[in-house]
């Protein structure tokens, strides 16, 4: 037996929302002449390829240039992208998505099952040397492991084109929350005979081919990136922005004096300013939840200092650290102390208990580092040296800068080290680095997002924290009919083996332009779209 999900009948089974598709723009509103629309990004957009990227700046430029299968709306609900709708086999393992047929590339040719096909076995293939490969085999993708560790040819991956509007996917775990992860620009298509063409240079202005909303006119790395509006999209007519811009500026009160000087029409607000600003403008300054976790990755692998091999030593680091100084002092902007991975606000998740941080105050934590320093053989008259890697921020720098003062007072002197944000990657990425600072941001709104970075076969464990017991866990979560106990007791697990430092979880502290409409506030992911914006006339 097969079970059809349609709009109109189940969008509660599917978590689908029946809200309009693009800008909802309420009668009698009055728009302005110039629908345009500029935004902040603090870091160059080090790829625009769906299969490649990794960060959450490149997603915002993605989801605007791709379209996957669905989308999310302003509450973080789903809705329909190139998928209108999908059956689920009764043992849910198997995924039958109907696709619009009037979904077109930006050269005007039909978007079909068979691009989604390509697309997928391109981000599995190892050749593709994919970053992102794993979230195949998150997604419980039938033969992705075999695919990525290069045992099995990539078209044997679960996914088939049944035919040009029909697409197929197996999947080994039935996963409730399989179609969330949809939205993730990973899975976006794209076009084979582009990238053929082209190869690495498919995603230049003037070769990109993608089929979401607007297309790629300029991109200045490390300066800006413009889009403009795709009139093949096949809900062009309801889209009413017509060009949008990122542009970089690596300084964040540089930033924001260019969005008070009418430069930009968001801007993140940089530490300790959100206060000031929500007085001064208080319809302009914001602060939301927002799906993200602020850590200090530690490198336990081989090339990892030896101190950092013992769990004592790693302990002790997490503990000196006053994360209520980080947040109500340095940061100022709605932002939570984390003592754990998992963002408070992630859907149906609940921190489980934890010594370190529910029996203990901060003078307790800090007299704990200095005993689990001692047993380790530190102290001030025998200091731990080691480096503390961040990407380039005036934010990042003056926490890194109160972090190491705080470890200090346990025995460790820390030197701070600043990279742009690719060298700061590719530090992480080859085990280049002591601690580095690092935050996650969920690919959906669930807690595994969070909790299998930290598995063995994660492509993000940069720290190299393997753990038998901590696989098992995640492994058990897949069939578990309730999850939420084994996300507990990993969640135990990082906080015994503590591979990382918790430091806080995000808020969405910004500037909006006040003529800016449709951008989500309730959505915990921030997942924005620039078809669903528009500017009204002052």
């Amino acid at each position: 037996m097969k079970f059809r999900l349609k709009m109109a009948v189940s969008a509660l089974a599917l978590g689908l929302a029946t809200t309009a598709f693009a800008a909802d723009v309420p009668d009698g509103t009055t728009l302005a002449e110039d629908q345009s629309y500029t935004f902040w990004l603090l870091d160059a957009i080090k790829s625009i390829d769906p299969q490649i990227n990794t960060d959450v700046e490149g997603s915002d430029i993605l989801r605007n240039l791709f379209e996957g299968l669905y989308n999310e709306d302003g509450d973080g609900q789903l809705v329909p992208g190139v998928a209108l709708d999908h059956s689920v086999s009764e043992d849910g393992k198997t995924y039958t998505f109907t696709l619009r047929d009037d979904a077109q590339w930006s050269n005007g040719e039909p978007v079909t099952a068979g691009d989604f096909v390509y697309a997928w076995r391109r981000l599995a293939d190892p050749a593709t040397a994919s970053e992102y490969a794993w979230y195949m085999e998150l997604m419980q993708v039938e033969n992705a492991a075999a695919i990525i560790a290069g045992d099995m040819d990539p078209s044997e991956l679960g996914v088939r084109a049944v035919d040009d509007h029909t697409l197929e996917v197996t999947i080994t775990t039935p996963l409730p929350y399989f179609p969330q992860m949809l939205v993730h620009g990973s899975t976006f298509p794209v076009l084979q005979s582009v990238i053929e063409e082209h190869d690495d240079d498919w995603t230049d202005a003037g070769n990109l081919v993608g089929n979401g909303a607007y297309t790629l006119t300029e991109h200045q790395l490390g300066e800006r990136v413009v889009m403009e509006k795709n009139d093949t999209y096949w809900d062009s007519d309801a889209t009413v922005m017509d060009t949008l811009t990122a542009l970089t500026i690596n300084d964040g009160n540089q930033a924001l004096t260019r969005y008070l000087a009418g430069e930009l029409d968001r801007v993140d607000i940089p530490a300790g300013q959100y206060p000031r600003l929500k007085e001064e403008y208080p319809n302009q300054a914001v602060s939301t939840p927002y799906n993200c976790s602020y850590i200090y990755m530690l490198n336990v692998g081989d090339k990892g200092p030896e101190a950092l091999k013992d769990a004592n030593v790693r302990r002790a680091l997490a503990y000196a650290i006053d994360r209520d100084i980080v947040v109500d002092r340095i940061l100022q902007g709605g932002q939570r102390p984390s003592y754990n991975w998992t963002h408070w606000a992630v859907a149906g998740f609940e921190r489980p208990e934890l010594d370190w941080a529910d029996d203990m105050d901060q003078a307790a934590r800090l007299e704990k580092a200095k005993e689990l320093m001692a047993e380790a053989g530190y102290g001030p008259d025998n200091p731990l040296a080691l480096t503390l890697q961040y990407n380039t921020s005036d934010d990042h720098k003056k926490i890194a800068i109160a972090a190491s003062q705080m470890l200090k007072a346990i025995g460790v002197d820390v030197t701070l080290d600043n990279y742009e944000w690719k060298v700061h990657t590719d530090r992480m990425q080859n085990q280049d680095f002591d601690m580095a600072r690092y935050a996650w941001c969920g690919d959906y709104n669930e807690a595994s997002t969070y909790l299998d970075l930290f598995t063995s076969y994660s492509g993000h464990n940069n720290g190299e924290f393997f753990s038998d017991a901590y696989d098992q866990v995640m492994r058990d979560s897949k069939t578990a009919d309730d999850p939420l106990p084994l996300y507990q007791e990993a969640e135990r697990i990082l906080a015994d083996q503590m591979p990382i430092i918790p430091i806080y979880h995000y808020a969405n502290v910004d500037m909006i332009a006040e003529d800016i409409r449709g951008l989500p506030q309730n959505n915990v992911n921030n997942t924005w779209y620039g078809k669903n914006l528009y500017r009204v006339a002052e």
